[in-house]
């Protein structure tokens, strides 16, 4: 089989891989993008309407890679023309100390936010109750999720990519250190280099070549809340609770209030997934409306399914080994980051550039 020469193939055509395209396609190389599934597939963890955005981290490694995210969607937001980011602020909100680290973080990497009462934090924000401290940032929001895989997309076939759905890969050859043959049903790419950012499916395609983090595959099982009041402003928010899983939520226009647990949902496999929420947890979330937001009917609700890949620490693992360069366990908290994070996917397949260690797999 001749096959197609290529300097890069990227293999997964969500946020990721897609944001990776885009900027290897703008840095000259000869790509080509290939995602299994069809445009705006519900199979992943990149579509929907709502993303949260934010810089509020402890850690200094994630406030600077949300930092250098927030140029790069607003420099795609410029090319595309399609708005993407929607600055709304975010509430944290809980008794632990996590919130003070947060807040200490933010406040050393000059961009602070504000501890609020929960009385004026409620007067804002009368959706919402609080418990224990609040604390408030402004350079938060949300994204479009399937806009901005569109969007990356477009753009990277603008700077020419070639972007196929509907192609899935079967395997992955390694000839050398600069020698990849990427194999889909019925032909056979051959390349210096392989992107493989395939959330859910990234240890059925490296397992066998090369030693991954433990990766966690769940189906995540938040639902829209039908609000009160249409007129009501809603931040993002996150409810951290010691001892107890943590809630996320925030509004998306036209479909309600999203709310969810993080990283509990029951472990699947991608390709045998049934898309049904879990009674009990769907209960419990129900439960959590009808007690922690006044702003929302918790008997009027659509349920909503994707999938988490987590690592033990919830750290990324971006790195290469030889010519495969891997993007995996983001852990539910990466879209925000996408497309800094194809910043460095772009460095590590075409200098070698690698990133914080806090990200390399031997951190694992």
């Amino acid at each position: 089989m001749a096959g197609h020469e290529v300097d890069v193939v990227v293999v997964g055509g969500g946020g990721m891989g897609s944001a990776a395209a885009w900027r290897l396609a703008g840095r000259g190389a000869d790509v080509v993008l290939l995602e299994r599934f069809e445009p705006g597939h519900v199979r992943g963890a990149s579509h929907g309407a709502s993303r949260i955005f934010r810089v509020s981290y402890g850690e200094p490694v994630y406030i600077r890679l949300a930092q250098e995210a927030h140029g790069l969607w607003r420099e795609l937001e410029a090319e595309s023309g399609v708005p993407l980011l929607t600055v709304t602020g975010s509430v944290n909100h809980g008794r632990t100390p996590d919130l003070d680290v947060l807040a200490d973080a933010v406040e050393a990497a000059g961009v602070p936010g504000q501890w609020l009462a929960a009385e004026e934090a409620a007067e804002r924000w009368p959706g919402l109750r609080y418990e224990g401290k609040v604390f408030f940032h402004p350079a938060s929001g949300r994204l479009h999720a399937d806009h901005a895989v569109a969007a990356l997309q477009e753009r990277a076939a603008a700077l020419g990519a070639v972007v196929r759905h509907r192609t899935p890969v079967v395997s992955i050859t390694v000839k050398g250190d600069d020698a990849v043959d990427v194999h889909t049903g019925d032909d056979v790419y051959h390349a210096r280099r392989v992107v493989v950012a395939a959330g859910a499916w990234t240890e059925k395609l490296l397992g066998g070549l090369m030693t991954l983090p433990p990766l966690r595959v769940t189906q995540e099982q938040p639902a829209h809340f039908t609000p009160l009041r249409a007129d009501d402003a809603w931040p993002s928010f996150a409810h951290h609770r010691d001892g107890e899983f943590g809630v996320y939520g925030l509004a998306t226009p036209g479909e309600g209030i999203k709310i969810g647990f993080h990283g509990i949902g029951p472990v699947v496999d991608p390709d045998e997934r049934d898309f049904r929420p879990e009674p009990r947890q769907l209960e419990t979330l129900r439960d959590y409306a009808r007690e922690w937001l006044p702003g929302v009917d918790p008997d009027a609700y659509t349920p909503i399914s994707c999938t988490y890949t987590t690592t033990p620490t919830s750290d990324f693992a971006l790195d290469r080994v030889g010519p495969i360069v891997v993007a995996a366990g983001f852990s539910g908290h990466g879209f925000k980051f996408v497309p800094a994070v194809g910043r460095v996917l772009a460095d590590l397949a075409l200098t070698g550039e690698r990133p914080d260690a806090r990200f390399r797999l031997p951190a694992f």
